[in-house]
């Protein structure tokens, strides 16, 4: 696993929006991508979305955890075991909690579990080694971010939106030969993004989703509401800085009093002005921000974030990824990053002392 050469991993992500798993075969030998491979999607059920949404904000050992970790080790498994041709597996799990300088950082599933279902290394629990060190624990999405500006051919400064539960951004400067460079890479998560919506919709109408954010679109958000957002202390650090997927647990309520086509506008131009505040902070202005993750299904919020950047905004497709698939390729790039000894992490990405390779390796029984 040391070798230089590029070897096919493959790649899995389960994010705060709970829709399910996605997973990705990529070509890489953790500092270049050489190939997009197949990919697929496993949804959670309700059920099993009602399971994991149960145990948001517990930590190991709390009631409810094993349960929601079983789910997550048997929906992993059975979309990894589709797959054929992979060496190694990277495996992020559910986040059920993220304090990074309070208990640190959980995420439900074992890597080990699955390395004996799968006959695999699993690369997993990616995140502890970085807040061990100080540092926020996430994003962990930029040291692939740079590889995918290689990739695709960058040459000025440009920035990747990951719009999940939580919103992220990477700002990457193509000229630097390494993503751990000095001022190669800058990222932080920007505020919510579709946890807030999501959870409008299931409790007012029992939908997933705003899909395509057809109900923001027929309402007006409410300016006092978002004034009092953009007061809250997480726009007034500096980055990197990360967020619980529930940080921002005050917004529901806010919106309790408006129509349901109120609220989601709301909630929908709350997520669009976070990332807006956050591209103040990028080292330089970009022309493109590329948006990946599935906020950009939402026209509604991809409008109002055409109108509060002053760049282009585009979904990642426009340079030929997968939007859909991008976290679950981060990993599987990150996976052979950990194997080969590779920082996964750095100062200007998690805040973390130094460049940090994260994760542990579990290996099948012989």
């Amino acid at each position: 696993m040391l070798q230089r050469q590029a070897i096919w991993a493959l790649g899995a992500m389960s994010g705060t929006s709970l829709d399910g798993v996605d997973a990705a075969l990529v070509l890489t030998d953790g500092h270049r991508i050489f190939e997009f491979g197949d990919t697929a999607y496993r949804p959670y059920t309700a059920a099993e979305q009602a399971v994991i949404r149960a145990a948001f904000g517990l930590w190991p050992g709390d009631p409810g955890v094993e349960a929601a970790a079983e789910v997550v080790e048997t929906a992993h498994a059975e979309v990894l075991s589709r797959f054929a041709g992979a060496e190694i597996v990277g495996f992020h799990g559910q986040t059920l909690a993220h304090d990074p300088r309070g208990h640190g950082t959980h995420q439900a599933g074992s890597g080990a579990v699955l390395a004996e279902v799968l006959g695999l290394p699993v690369v997993w629990d990616f995140r502890s080694a970085d807040v061990q060190m100080g540092g926020q624990g996430a994003p962990l999405a930029p040291f692939f971010h740079f590889a995918c500006a290689e990739w695709f051919g960058a040459r000025e400064p440009l920035a990747f939106l990951n719009l999940g539960g939580v919103g992220n951004l990477t700002w990457i400067e193509p000229g630097k030969s390494l993503p751990e460079e000095p001022g190669a890479c800058l990222a932080f998560d920007t505020g919510p993004a579709n946890a807030p919506v999501n959870d409008l919709m299931l409790a007012r109408r029992g939908l997933a989703c705003d899909e395509a954010g057809a109900l923001a679109a027929m309402g007006t958000p409410d300016q006092a509401i978002l004034d009092q957002f953009l007061r809250h202390q997480y726009f007034f650090k500096m980055p990197p800085k990360s967020l619980d997927r529930n940080a921002f647990h005050d917004l529901l309520p806010a919106v309790a009093q408006l129509s349901d086509a109120d609220a989601a506008a709301t909630l929908t131009a709350a997520a669009a002005l976070a990332v807006a505040r956050g591209a103040e902070h990028f080292p330089c202005p970009v022309a493109r921000i590329l948006v990946a993750g599935g906020g950009r299904h939402n026209a509604t919020l991809m409008h109002m974030l055409a109108e509060a950047l002053p760049c282009r905004v585009e979904p990642v497709e426009a340079v030929g990824l997968n939007g859909d698939m991008l976290e679950a390729q981060a990993f599987a790039h990150l996976a052979v990053r950990v194997a080969r000894g590779l920082p996964t992490s750095g100062p200007s990405t998690t805040g973390v002392a130094a460049a940090v390779g994260g994760g542990q390796i579990s290996r099948p029984n012989a």
